[in-house]
């Protein structure tokens, strides 16, 4: 997309005035990924750790870990996402009233992530500018506030720019090393042509610290067993508060008309062991709970397993996987959860240009141009190994 620069605009400028928009009629208008330029499979990390491949394959459910290049970074997939959602959109760059991007890969304490996007796509003006910090939830909550931000009609009719952008590193030898994982969606907030997104929302948060990252600290501190209890609190609570009390029967109906159920990915094991956590509180047996994963989640999680856990980005590769063939009008639920704990239950419905998924064309665009890491070129990325 060429940059545009967008003067501040009168009071009385045609986009500016007009009726709020219904909230029925907002949502994600476009969508547009990116993913860096390296990746490692986790079967080549295992043996450099001393640990069977298979515990990372199968015991973590992870595949391959995307990694940054020498000048990628959190903001440059960012940028590359948000050009992507943009071109695809169509729309005048003037008519972006407000950029937010939810990460915890902020490369400055004071400057948020969204002026270097701004400044990458030529946005200026009249134009809200922030970051959203909430560990990988923080996507979301910049997603909800656009929506309702479009809802109220303070956005007098304007679109706003949403990007989820995270590069996740563990220390070498660190239990989450195979979980790492980088990338970035963006999405325009605007007329629901890729979805409509619900109003209301189902949250549940309690102050935790199960996963937390200090200044100054290169790599985050984890309590790995209490934030998997965590998460499972958080989608206990956010789902039974969805389905308003009911359970067993009534629960397998509701649960059963949603095309797919997209969770946070820190690794797909623990989406499983969420996911039978809550079908345990709702009475269901341990085959009826693996039938309902099998059925509606495992399909969301394919180009999950490609990026590793990409922090903010997760859930919304996940959802964006999901949305691709839906037809209108077929609902599916977003799960997000942020360590310390936050978390909320969306759904969406999907629009006319879901079908066509044309956002699919980023994901195997990355894929195919990325280079697969020896083993060695691997130690050497990570400063362990002298260049020969």
């Amino acid at each position: 997309m060429t940059a545009t620069t967008v003067p501040n605009r009168p009071a009385n400028h045609p986009l500016d005035p007009g009726p709020s928009p219904d909230p029925a009629q907002t949502g994600i208008a476009s969508l547009g990924l990116a993913l860096p330029s390296l990746a490692l499979d986790v079967r080549t990390l295992a043996p450099l750790r001393g640990e069977d491949p298979d515990k990372y394959s199968l015991g973590l459910g992870c595949g391959e870990m995307a990694l940054c290049a020498e000048g990628e970074d959190a903001v440059s997939l960012a940028t590359a996402a948000a050009r992507r959602a943009m071109d695809r959109w169509g729309g005048d760059a003037a008519e972006i009233g407000l950029v937010a991007v939810g990460t915890e890969s902020a490369v400055d304490m004071s400057r948020p992530l969204s002026a270097w996007v701004a400044d990458g796509l030529g946005l200026r003006g009249s134009v809200r500018s922030y970051e959203v910090k909430h560990a990988c939830y923080g996507g979301t909550l910049a997603l909800r506030q656009a929506v309702e931000w479009r809802s109220s009609g303070a956005a007098r009719g304007r679109a706003a720019l949403v990007v989820a952008s995270d590069v996740a590193l563990y220390g070498p030898e660190d239990p989450g090393e195979p979980t790492q994982g980088a990338g970035a969606v963006a999405m325009v907030v605007g007329a629901p042509e890729v979805a409509r997104v619900d109003v209301e929302t189902h949250a549940w948060s309690e102050p935790a610290f199960d996963f937390w990252r200090p200044v100054g600290e290169a790599y985050p501190r984890v309590d790995g067993k209490f934030s998997l209890d965590c998460y499972k609190l958080a989608a206990e609570r956010c789902v039974g508060q969805w389905l308003g009390g009911r359970d067993g029967e009534a629960a397998r109906e509701a649960l059963g008309e949603l095309a797919a159920m997209c969770f946070h990915v820190p690794f797909p094991k623990m989406v499983k062991k969420a996911v039978m956590h809550v079908g345990e509180t709702l009475g269901w047996g341990p085959e009826e709970t693996v039938a309902f994963f099998d059925a509606k989640v495992v399909p969301t999680l394919g180009w999950n397993r490609r990026t590793g856990n990409a922090y903010t980005a997760s859930l919304w590769i996940s959802v964006a996987e999901a949305l691709r063939g839906l037809g209108p009008g077929e609902r599916l639920g977003a799960f997000s959860y942020g360590s310390g704990f936050g978390s909320e239950l969306l759904t969406l419905e999907a629009g006319p240009a879901a079908a066509a998924g044309a956002w699919g064309e980023d994901i195997e665009a990355d894929l195919a141009a990325r280079r697969l890491l020896t083993g060695d070129e691997y130690q050497r990325l990570r400063g362990l190994r002298k260049v020969a």
